[in-house]
């Protein structure tokens, strides 16, 4: 991997001294406009970082932790924050979070700002974009690790989720089991690893029961705004609509609920539900949700005991994928057909 640049080839690759490097970064005595020039087209060249540099040319260790997770109004993101703090705390380490709104412009500028942070690594979901500057992490020795979600180009990073296409197919199979052909499914938008992925799962327990796929009830969902309520209602209006609904999208499960109890669906005689992930309301509600609870306890240990052991280099270079088998909890919310 390319080792981070230093301020001195900063200044050798524009022809000045250090010095010049120095008062362009800082801001503090003259530079002739033609030099300054030169020393920002080094630095943007060089994919220069000054602080990170710092820390090279010191030869220290940054106990610091960048976390960039999509979307903290999402309470499984709300919860995976907590723990990664807590797993952090236990080894002395410290956390710096960002979020990115699930907007790609957000976490290019997210990123940037991380690498300015100086952090040691970074556990992070992608949004699935900012491919390039994902790269320039590993090319800065600055460990990864993608939780929840995955890069497909990126297949040098390392992963931990859980089980996604196993515990899609659970759902779907639960289901089925009750007698359910028309079974809908919310996910997440498809350039995303777990919108494919549950999809996956949900199309391999259909395969194994014989039961064709319908196009008209595999319906993406964006993670923010309430989309899931105009998914629902178009279901519901199809001239077979479906008996049995997998929220594989665990934003919209409260837009979706709300829906269908404004549309006096009722749960489970009209529509079995179930629901990725588990909180603590799913059980609470009238009829408690049958879900798929992630384990968001192990997904925080195994993100940060990756991230650490890499920034000690304590482990080999080829990439780890940790799947963790999520828990089925059946309760009320489903009926038999």
């Amino acid at each position: 991997m390319r080792k981070a640049a230093t301020i001195r080839d900063v200044a050798a690759r524009a022809g000045v001294s250090v010095s010049v490097v120095s008062r362009v970064l800082n801001g503090t005595g003259p530079v002739a406009p033609a030099k300054r020039v030169q020393v920002l087209d080094a630095i943007e060249a060089l994919a220069f970082r000054p602080r990170a540099a710092a820390r090279q040319l010191s030869q220290g260790h940054s106990d610091t932790i960048g976390l960039l997770l999509a979307d903290l109004t999402n309470p499984f993101f709300a919860r995976l924050a907590d723990r990664v703090v807590a797993e952090a705390r236990s080894r002395d380490l410290q956390i710096l979070l960002m979020t990115t709104q699930e907007d790609p412009h957000l976490e290019g500028q997210a990123l940037d700002t991380l690498l300015d942070r100086s952090v040691g690594g970074m556990i992070g979901t992608p949004t699935g974009h900012n491919v390039e500057r994902w790269e320039k992490l590993s090319a800065l020795d600055i460990p990864v690790v993608f939780v929840d979600r995955s890069i497909a180009e990126l297949d040098q990073v390392d992963v931990v989720s859980i089980e996604n296409i196993d515990s899609a197919a659970t759902a779907t199979r639960h289901l089925l089991d009750r007698g359910h052909t028309r079974i809908g499914i919310i996910s997440g938008p498809l350039d995303t690893t777990t919108g494919v992925e549950r999809v996956q799962g949900y199309e391999q327990a259909l395969r194994e029961r014989g039961v064709a796929r319908d196009d008209r009830l595999v319906r993406p969902a964006p993670f923010r705004g309430d989309h899931g309520a105009d998914v629902v209602a178009q279901m519901l209006a199809l001239p077979e609509p479906p008996t049995g609904l997998v929220v594989a999208n665990t934003a919209q499960v409260r837009v979706v609920l709300r829906m269908l109890s404004q549309a006096r669906v009722e749960i489970p005689d009209d529509l079995s539900v179930v629901v990725f992930d588990d909180n603590p309301w799913t059980e609470l509600i009238r009829p408690p949700l049958t879900a798929v609870r992630q384990p968001i306890d192990m997904l925080a240990l195994h993100s940060v005991e990756l991230v650490h052991a890499r920034m000690r280099q304590k482990l080999p270079p080829a990439p780890r994928r940790v799947r963790v088998p999520a828990e089925f909890l059946e309760r009320a919310s489903t009926a038999r057909r």
